[in-house]
């Protein structure tokens, strides 16, 4: 996979998370960046107040399955394994997730600094006070400084609304890739989706590994990234 990763810059496999992070080697990856689909998004399909969980073309409910909480031990395992000894560990979550698997990461030998706050400008999905803000659980192997210590824990970036209902904007995965990665390493995304993630790693010169459980959402990254890349 880091072969791979060498000569072509970027990798996108189908497969469940856990088993494409067996399949890598230890300590080969200098950053993972990852936005699994949370347990709690199911509170959300029950309620159907939000067009992101319906099936239609406009959305992309079709696009994943369930990551259930039970199954992050064992991905935050892997995660720390695969990673290099000075690296960061980035997991988009909400509210809920954020209690329930915060202390997997530090059970699993990660120390968690504090949730980063996306800030999406704009009002999203929700029954009660509906959500304009999401976290990114920041957690650390080793010791790795961040490139710029002058960032704040809000970060105010538009959130995407002509793609993939679930997918994060660009913009502000390239703000984690240069706080936490330099040129040449490898960025990893265990639920890549469209692959926002990889076209982050590629235009800042980094290279990119991936996997999704959905063969579409591979198709559809790989084709982004060899235009981008």
């Amino acid at each position: 996979m880091t072969e791979v990763a060498t000569v072509r810059h970027f990798s996108i496999q189908n497969m469940d998370a856990v088993e494409w992070l067996r399949s890598l080697p230890s300590a080969s990856v200098d950053l993972m960046i990852t936005d699994p689909a949370y347990e709690s998004l199911e509170k959300h399909r029950k309620v159907g107040t939000t067009t992101r969980l319906k099936n239609s073309k406009a959305s992309s409910n079709k696009w994943f399955d369930i990551f259930h909480n039970a199954r992050f031990p064992e991905l935050f395992e892997e995660v720390y394994r695969v990673l290099k000894k000075n690296a960061h560990l980035y997991v988009m979550c909400d509210a809920e997730t954020m209690f329930a698997i915060k202390p997997m990461g530090e059970e699993a030998g990660f120390k968690f600094w504090k949730p980063v706050i996306w800030d999406k400008v704009a009002i999203g999905m929700g029954y009660h006070y509906r959500a304009r803000c999401e976290r990114i659980l920041f957690f650390e192997k080793g010791k790795r400084k961040l490139q710029d210590l002058g960032m704040p824990d809000v970060l105010a970036v538009m959130r995407v609304n002509d793609a993939a209902t679930t997918e994060k904007p660009v913009e502000l995965l390239e703000m984690l890739v240069l706080q936490s990665s330099s040129t040449g390493q490898v960025v990893a995304d265990c639920f890549s989706g469209s692959a926002a993630t990889g076209v982050a790693a590629i235009k800042n010169g980094r290279h990119f590994i991936g996997t999704d459980t959905c063969e579409e959402a591979v198709d559809i990254g790989t084709e982004r990234l060899r235009h981008d890349a």
